[in-house]
């Protein structure tokens, strides 16, 4: 997996990709990240990146020509290829007006060989990116950062953990929150111990460890008493408890079982 990240402060990068995981699957070579400087790319003396929007308005607009000179020169598919089912590669721009990313996302870039990210900054970047340049705009969340640097930190973690080899146990990657089974409800069944619960697209259960007593705090008993069936219907249920209290927008989007059903119905005191 390759990522080309293009930016104005490329130092930015030096620090968060230096770490844990990624900075495994960039020493073991399934993960390699170019950052490039947008200022490269200008052609006057001044470097100059961005200009003023017409129309109006406070802030400054990076300009098109360095951003298109810039993924120009990495010789990626053209934009109609790129948007093809068949597509290996991908042209992102990051701003705030793009698809909310989420972790279906991050699994289906992850089955791409190359992954470009261009960092907005200032107000903006000149629409022509987005309409004749970038196949996909996304957004970390709905909230405004100073600029994409963050989310293509964030974006590169996600994805590339996904990446076959980059996690110590693969299985680790299909058993978090938001991450769907495309075994389906069969998976959740089979599930024991030894291969923690799938999240089926909801929020993950809770975890303990040792010691099994602390200050009085004590794990529930459920999990210490060797009954693989109880242990799975005790996560189950405090997954769909976690996700009704915290996230109950993803109770709606998920197929959900007779049984997680029931078990939704006797939280909550209403059936869905």
């Amino acid at each position: 997996m390759i990522f080309e990240i293009i930016t104005i402060f490329p130092d930015f990068f030096r620090g968060p990709l230096d770490y844990g995981i990624l900075r495994r699957a960039r020493e073991s070579g399934l993960v390699r990240v170019s950052v490039h400087d947008l200022r490269a790319f200008a052609r006057d003396r001044h470097r100059t990146v961005d200009d003023r929007p017409f129309g109006g308005g406070e802030g400054m607009v990076l300009k098109p020509e360095p951003l298109f000179e810039c993924v120009e020169s990495l010789q990626v598919a053209p934009r109609k290829a790129r948007m093809s089912r068949e597509a290996r590669e991908s042209v992102i721009l990051l701003s705030a007006q793009g698809r909310r990313f989420q972790q279906s996302q991050a699994g289906e870039l992850a089955r791409l060989e190359r992954i470009v990210l261009v960092c907005g900054r200032y107000e903006g970047v000149d629409e022509r990116v987005a309409e004749h340049l970038a196949d996909r705009e996304i957004s970390v969340g709905d909230y405004i950062l100073s600029g994409g640097e963050l989310a293509a930190a964030i974006i590169v973690d996600a994805v590339a953990r996904l990446v076959p080899g980059a996690l110590g146990n693969e299985a680790s990657a299909r058993q978090e929150s938001f991450t769907g089974n495309d075994s389906g409800q069969a998976a959740l069944d089979s599930c024991t111990p030894s291969s923690t619960c799938g999240s089926g697209g909801l929020l993950d259960y809770p975890h303990y460890t040792r010691p099994a007593e602390f200050r009085g705090m004590s794990v529930p008993e459920v999990l210490v008493s060797g009954d693989h069936e109880q242990i799975r219907r005790w996560r189950r249920r405090s997954a769909l408890e976690k996700t009704v209290r915290n996230r109950p927008d993803l109770i709606a989007g998920n197929e959900l079982s007779e049984e997680d059903r029931d078990l939704i119905a006797r939280i909550t005191g209403k059936s869905i």
